[in-house]
């Protein structure tokens, strides 16, 4: 992280999530690319949607293309760690930070009337509670063939970074909705999707909300699989 990205520091609680680099590096190219089809190549600025106290996005965005940042989370303790590594690594003129204060709102609340982005990026929460992640471990151990083990969650993450009510279904559609009541603000608007089977939900209420373009673009980082999901209102 240190040789490939030229920071600094990088330092987080080991409660909080410890995001897979590759992963999350590919994310950034694919929006590059998609940026670039679409003819955005230059001063562009980055909405992260849940930043979380590693910053990653912002981080990697910067180093990789030179991207500015505005990053939004709802939880303020991550926020103030992500806070010291911008500052440790004077991006301060890159990434600036803002308190979501509604945990049920993605954009509400964090937009401004004069902002503009190129695109925003997000890795929804996946569970609806706490116990629905303890479950999805246990499943895993089970096709492991390790059920004797203790159950315990096999990843960090805080609540406000895993869970959201309604999980990851409910997330992704509201922030759909409210995608579109910004519509002029963003050129583009997308997200990680971990579950298949909710694709083809979001095509269906994008193409309800107006969308004019809907984008699958396949992920894989050895056996997981993921794509991204990118919609706009105003590129054609």
């Amino acid at each position: 992280m240190f040789a490939y990205y030229d920071i600094e520091y990088w330092e987080f609680p080991d409660t909080n999530l410890c995001p897979p680099i590759p992963g999350r590096v590919d994310y950034i190219h694919h929006i590059a690319d998609l940026l670039s089809a679409s003819g955005i190549t230059s001063d562009i600025n980055v909405l992260d949607i849940g930043t979380g106290a590693s910053c990653i996005y912002p981080i990697l965005g910067h180093a990789e293309y030179q991207w500015r940042f505005v990053g939004t989370d709802i939880d303020e303790e991550s926020l103030q760690h992500a806070q010291k590594i911008i500052d440790k690594n004077v991006l301060n003129d890159i990434v600036s930070l803002r308190h979501q204060k509604h945990s049920a709102n993605i954009l509400k609340g964090v937009l401004n009337q004069g902002d503009q982005f190129s695109v925003s990026l997000c890795n929804p929460p996946f569970y609806k509670s706490e116990a629905e992640a303890l479950e999805a471990t246990s499943r895993k151990l089970k096709g492991l063939k390790r059920t004797g083990d203790k159950v315990i969650r096999n990843f960090a993450g805080t609540h406000h970074e895993l869970c959201y009510k309604g999980g990851e279904k409910a997330f992704l559609h509201n922030y759909l909705y409210e995608s579109s009541l910004y519509k002029e603000q963003c050129n583009w608007f997308t997200t990680l999707v971990s579950k298949k089977d909710l694709v083809k939900g979001m095509y269906t209420s994008l193409e309800k909300l107006g969308a004019t373009q809907i984008k699958t673009i396949s992920m894989g980082q050895g056996h997981k699989i993921s794509r991204i999901i990118a919609w706009t209102f105003s590129v054609k």
